[in-house]
């Protein structure tokens, strides 16, 4: 069976709950194929860099797939069939990552830096305007 990296989104008006729902059936699908799916991550409501049918935010979902490539085909049918879903993305790789992906450490290395002595700027203070140079006159 081949090793597969997927990604899809799903639209902001639906809840997380529902995003779980969906990729629950998404991963049915690929089992009644013959396949399965080795990891399984939600990264969050995450803003877009451009709307997308009108939506300015988009659920992330990771999921790294082993099956074979009919039953991946048939999940991304589904997918395009489905309102709920966005965009979808499916990439063969030669291995899947263990672990938490990038996102995910991404996510861990900025809930570390909320705790920084000083505010979220940490020592280096801030400064303003006012103090580095006078007021313009006109």
């Amino acid at each position: 069976m081949a090793l597969y990296e997927h990604i899809f989104l799903a639209r902001q008006d639906v809840s997380p709950t529902q995003v779980e729902e969906l990729t629950a059936a998404l991963t049915e699908v690929l089992a009644n194929g013959g396949g399965k799916v080795t990891k399984n991550e939600y990264w969050g409501l995450k803003s877009l860099s451009y709307r997308i049918k009108k939506n300015r935010k988009a659920h992330y979902t990771l999921l790294n797939i082993d099956a074979p490539h009919a039953a991946v085909a048939e999940m991304e049918r589904q997918m395009g069939i489905n309102e709920d879903i966005l965009r979808f993305m499916t990439i063969r790789v030669d291995e899947l990552e263990e672990g938490p992906s990038a996102m995910m450490q991404k996510r861990d290395r900025d809930d570390d830096r909320g705790d920084r002595p000083g505010g979220p700027r940490g020592d280096r203070g801030g400064f303003d305007r006012g103090d580095r140079r006078p007021p313009r006159r006109f």
